[in-house]
């Protein structure tokens, strides 16, 4: 029982912590938070166009499509070198 104390309150050396888990955590909370972003503001598009406008379905969907496109390639993540 002493021996996980002492490691409990040993103090923490900046830079020794794996942090792997935490980094793949962060960048999988990025990635589903642009990606919903983006299919949030395709779907208020879209029914702002269809129904708060009321221009109709397809050109509701055009737009939203046109959208949902321009983000995609805006979005997607560039390849490292």
């Amino acid at each position: 029982m002493a021996d996980q104390y002492a490691e409990a309150t040993a103090p923490h050396v900046h830079g020794e912590m794996n942090i792997s888990e935490q980094a793949w955590t962060w960048a999988l909370f990025m990635g589903l938070t642009k990606w919903v972003s983006l299919a949030m503001a395709v779907l208020i598009l879209f029914l702002t166009v269809w129904f708060g406008v009321g221009a109709g379905f397809i050109p509701a969907f055009l737009s939203g499509a046109v959208l949902g496109v321009a983000g995609f390639f805006m979005l997607k993540s560039k390849k490292a070198h």
